[in-house]
């Protein structure tokens, strides 16, 4: 396997205007982005999709920092900061919006040294719920883009589910880099082919 490869990072991943975060995918990589820089290690990312309850649920939880309660408690308004002074509030406030719009649910819960966790629920044949995006590329992405963090996506439909662990990934490369080029075009065949295989869902 070759070693020539391009290294992503999400510190050189430039998010669209948040006003246009119109699909999933942006969700869970501006929620995640938050994640990493709380220092978290292990990311589960959670997409239930159900026909029959007509209803998209997404549940991002991590093992970072946290927040303190005050902190909490104002995360959801949009120009909410860290204490680096960075907008953290603004993904999570367009989230909220868009799945409240979309006649769903939104909750936060988070505690210093606890990690954190977001659900958003969507009502599945609502106007305004937002389309899923390549949400493909962007968990490879994450995966390559932060190797030393870890990502469990689990993808579940009526039809059946479809769990990726980034940490047995690294088992079977041993020492190939998870960012090596030949890994990243395996990675996206992977998935696509087992979230089809497995979910029923297609052109993902």
């Amino acid at each position: 396997m070759s070693y020539m490869f391009q290294f992503f990072s999400l510190k050189t991943i430039h998010l669209p205007k948040f006003a246009a975060m119109k699909n999933l995918a942006l969700h869970i990589l501006d929620i995640v982005h938050n994640s990493i820089r709380a220092e978290a290690t292990l990311v589960d990312i959670y997409l239930y999709q159900s026909q029959k309850k007509n209803t998209i649920e997404l549940v991002i939880k991590d093992d970072g920092k946290g927040m303190s309660q005050e902190m909490l408690d104002r995360v959801t308004d949009p120009y909410t900061t860290s204490r680096r002074e960075r907008k953290v509030g603004l993904g999570i406030s367009l989230l909220k919006q868009n799945a409240e719009q979309a006649g769903g649910s939104f909750s936060i819960s988070s505690g210093e040294g606890r990690g954190t966790m977001i659900n958003a629920t969507f009502q599945l044949d609502h106007l305004d719920t937002p389309p899923l995006g390549d949400i493909i590329d962007t968990i490879v992405t994450l995966t390559t883009g932060n190797p030393k963090a870890d990502f469990i996506y689990s993808h579940i439909t009526d039809q059946g589910e479809y769990t990726y662990d980034s940490r047995k990934v690294k088992e079977v490369l041993e020492d190939v880099p998870i960012y090596d080029s030949q890994v990243v075009t395996f990675l996206r065949e992977m998935l696509r082919e087992n979230i089809e295989e497995n979910c029923g869902v297609e052109s993902l």
